[in-house]
């Protein structure tokens, strides 16, 4: 891949995206170009929920990405690093087209109506969004894909728990509907409910628990090897889990820290 777009795909991962772009430092040289143009199309597809109002524009959003990923994949790319990353991507590197067209499709949750039923619809979803791009880094970086999915559900987990405030705002609701049932809450209560409210700290707390089940089922885990840049963003799992209840985030130096401490263990 040039040099040039390597750099460019790298600086707009650090902007969107700083846990994966500071893990991937820790990754073979080689390969963090590939890393890095695989997470900048994550975080476009990310993106397009949170530009649009109406599940139709998310859709119609969506299927732009999907056609850019068909042109990349034919060698065609459109005139964009993130297209042009897929090109080198595509090319080089044991992804295929099929695996960025799953994450397109399991990304249409985000800008529809729809909610999940349960915990275990939550954690499909953090499989096929977040975890898949954990599975397609390790197998990119020749490690076991096998060895991602608990540490994917632990930051998938954590992060939504980061994001609540934002997707409140927007009305949309990723914790699943028996949990707030057993809360005695309605969907639109929860989104007017203050962070203080008995409720919503139940919620927050039941889902923590579960990250945090998920974190130490994926540190009891063989080590990682060479998958280990893939899931070092789970590292940060027990850092963000203690903030959870303060109104602040965690500094940059404070994740890389982290980040560190696990590159030097060889595991989370």
């Amino acid at each position: 891949m040039d040099t040039a777009l390597a750099n460019r795909l790298a600086a707009s991962v650090r902007a969107a995206d700083p846990d994966r772009y500071f893990s991937t430092l820790f990754a073979p040289a080689p390969q963090r170009p590939f890393l890095f143009a695989l997470y900048a199309f994550n975080a476009e597809l990310a993106r397009v929920a949170q530009t649009v109002r109406e599940p139709m524009l998310g859709a119609i959003r969506l299927e732009w990405w999907r056609e850019t990923a068909e042109g990349a994949a034919k060698g065609s790319p459109r005139n964009l690093d993130v297209a042009k990353g897929l090109a080198a991507l595509l090319a080089q590197r044991p992804v295929a087209l099929a695996d960025l067209e799953a994450l397109i499709a399991a990304r249409a949750f985000d800008s529809s109506a729809d909610r999940f039923a349960d915990f275990a619809s939550l954690e499909n979803y953090i499989d096929a969004t977040s975890g898949a791009v954990m599975r397609l880094a390790a197998q990119l970086l020749g490690g076991n894909p096998a060895l991602v999915r608990e540490a994917a559900r632990a930051y998938g987990l954590t992060g939504l728990l980061r994001s609540l405030p934002f997707h409140n705002e927007r009305h949309k609701l990723y914790l699943p509907l028996d949990l707030l049932a057993a809360l005695h809450v309605t969907p639109e209560e929860f989104f007017h409910l203050e962070t203080n409210d008995p409720r919503f700290v139940a919620a927050m707390r039941q889902t923590a628990l579960m990250a945090r089940d998920h974190f130490f089922a994926a540190r009891a885990q063989p080590r990682p090897g060479l998958a280990l840049p893939a899931i070092l963003p789970a590292a940060l799992v027990p850092v963000y889990l203690r903030k959870l209840s303060r109104a602040r985030d965690v500094p940059i130096h404070r994740r890389q820290m982290a980040l560190l401490s696990a590159a030097m263990k060889r595991r989370l």
